[in-house]
């Protein structure tokens, strides 16, 4: 089992940065795909962002592309999600999530951790 938590939530004005992180207890992080989903009240959950075990590759959806970074620590058993020019429309419950499969859809990750709240005001 891996026990995901995800912290570094919170309000912040448009054109803010927050960096958000997932770390990872009970098992190492070290051998998984870790993507970052996100869910807006009254929508479905997300993708946002993923990066592979070794850090080695990312990808992001068209909407966070060129704002957002997906990087990992290993050796911290971390993943980070630095986020810039941050828009009210970013506003969201953002989960971290682990995956011994796929990349871009949530029933491929297996682990998931509890979420942590980004509001970004106008």
């Amino acid at each position: 089992q891996v026990q995901l938590v995800e912290s570094g939530g919170g309000l912040v004005q448009a054109g803010g940065s927050l960096r958000l992180s997932c770390a990872a207890a009970g098992r190492t992080l070290s051998t998984y795909t870790v993507g970052w989903f996100r869910q807006a009240p009254g929508k479905e959950r997300e993708f946002v962002a993923a990066i592979n075990w070794s850090g080695g590759s990312t990808d992001y959806s068209g909407s966070v592309k060129g704002r957002f970074t997906v990087s990992r620590d290993n050796a911290k058993n971390t993943v980070y999600l630095q986020m810039n020019s941050l828009k009210p429309e970013d506003t969201a419950v953002y989960y971290c999530a682990a995956s011994g499969r796929g990349w871009y859809f949530a029933h491929e990750y297996g682990y998931w951790g509890e979420g942590t709240q980004v509001t970004v005001s106008y």
